[in-house]
């Protein structure tokens, strides 16, 4: 990608407040169509949200942004819709054990609120503030629980594929663990033993960090530094790492841009919160300065990874090795295409990934390395643009999303396909809109001077 180097906050305001128009009235639009018993809203076909039964793991997304909206407007109509649909219909999601998805629905919502509330900008008594409170450490422990240990330093939160399995998706999810430890809260294991969410989430990071990212050190013949694999399968007989695989990429062996875009942000979120932790909370657990070694090491490798195979203007291909990709000459050489014949853009891993890029380029700025912090700013500023404006942006009245040119699931053939293409496109999904609003919120409090937005609490 082509980076621009002289691209600032500020710069972005109008685009963002253009973007926050367009978003409210989707919101509303969808909060008074949506039937809950329909399930979740989870992506559009023909601009129109439908549901997809896989696992209900976007609706804290639908609540979370309206959350989002209110942050950046103060519209308590807003505020409103995501407070009393988190109570209505989040419930089960705090309990839910059978998937890896705790960090998207619930600090979508109860995290959000949280935070809120602790920022000043919501007022809440003393018992609304622990029941999100309360939430929240219990989303932390049931997350924390779904956990194959492979040796005593090593182990992970399993997808919803299996104990065998472990998502890249899922260092997202690790935020749910990191609050409930803010909060003190542990897990109590049998015989009432606690186990540290905070050693959880440093072990599953390491285990991530190990087996589903690379790195060039010869690992296999498809080793290139920053690669993601969305999935890793053990053997759990022995606990032996057996090889990758891939649910929603091409192979196993190539990339899928969602899922590095996940490992990305997730790794540069955690920095940030890991490095607010006094150093006396990893006692017992691992090194601070190692484990912040590499967490770094990680986010790194894949954010140059990112900005090396994406389009000049930031947008990646749904995978970095979609056959079809050959048949476009240089991809990576122009702008994205989101209307080409041959493979579909995601531009879902774009608002994902220039968070990460932004959180990556501030922690390194913050820690007195300028010109490598700025050269990921700038990345995720450049992305940022090209994201909010079209034919990224969604401004038709008609289309209930915000995000255009999103990318579900390209093996199973779940997007749609307009006619007369034969590519998805001119489709969006909630994570995508969420991620977008997320996006605009980092930009908008960065021009206007406002608190750093974090998912942590303040020390």
């Amino acid at each position: 990608m082509n980076t621009d180097v002289a691209l600032d906050a500020k710069a972005l305001l109008p685009s963002v407040r253009r973007l926050l128009e367009l978003s409210g009235a989707k919101i509303l639009r969808l909060h008074r169509r949506w039937d809950p018993a329909q399930g979740t809203p989870v992506f559009t076909i023909r601009g129109e949200y439908t549901s997809r039964g896989w696992t209900e793991w976007t609706q804290g997304f639908q609540f979370g942004a309206a959350l989002l909206q209110f942050d950046a407007t103060g519209d308590a109509r807003f505020l409103e819709i995501g407070r009393s649909a988190t109570v209505e219909h989040m419930a089960s999601h705090l309990t839910h054990v059978g998937v890896h998805d705790h960090g998207f629905n619930n600090v979508s919502t109860y995290g959000n609120l949280l935070r809120l509330v602790r920022e000043g900008r919501i007022e809440a008594d003393a018992w609304q503030r622990r029941f999100y409170e309360l939430a929240l450490k219990v989303s932390g422990a049931v997350q924390a629980a779904r956990w194959t240990g492979l040796l005593p330093e090593q182990g992970y939160i399993y997808s919803f594929n299996g104990p065998q399995s472990l998502f890249a998706d899922t260092i997202r999810s690790l935020r749910a663990l990191a609050l409930a430890h803010q909060l003190g809260h542990v897990l109590m294991g049998e015989g009432d033993r606690p186990i540290s969410l905070l050693g959880r989430l440093l072990q599953h990071a390491a285990t991530t960090a190990r087996f589903n990212v690379y790195f060039g050190r010869g690992r296999d013949a498809y080793d290139v530094r920053g690669r993601v694999a969305h999935e890793s399968i053990f053997n759990l007989n022995d606990g032996a790492y057996r090889c990758p695989s891939s649910q929603q990429g091409f192979s196993p062996f190539t990339t899928w841009t969602r899922g590095l875009a996940w490992i990305l942000c997730g790794y540069a979120e955690q920095l940030e919160f890991l490095s607010a932790l006094p150093e006396a909370q990893f006692q017992g657990l691992a090194e601070k300065a190692p484990t912040l070694g590499l967490f770094r090491e990680v986010a790194e490798a894949t954010a140059d990874f990112y900005i090396a195979h994406t389009a000049t203007d930031g947008v990646p291909y749904w995978d970095t090795g979609a056959p079809g990709l050959a048949q476009l000459g240089d991809p990576l050489g122009r702008p994205a295409d989101p209307f080409n014949e041959h493979e579909p853009v995601d531009s879902s891993a774009a608002a994902i990934s220039a968070q990460g890029l932004l959180r990556l380029g501030n922690w390194l700025t913050a820690r007195s390395e300028p010109d490598k912090g700025a050269a990921y700013r700038q990345a995720g500023l450049t992305v940022a643009r090209t994201l909010f404006a079209e034919p990224y942006l969604s401004t038709g009245a008609d289309h209930e999303g915000l995000l255009l040119h999103a990318v579900y699931h390209r093996p199973n053939g779940w997007d749609y396909v307009p006619p007369g293409r034969k590519v998805p496109c001119g489709e969006s999904c909630l994570w995508g809109d969420y991620h977008l609003l997320e996006l605009a919120l980092m930009v908008l409090r960065e021009a206007e001077g406002k608190p750093y937005l974090k998912f942590f609490l303040e020390a």
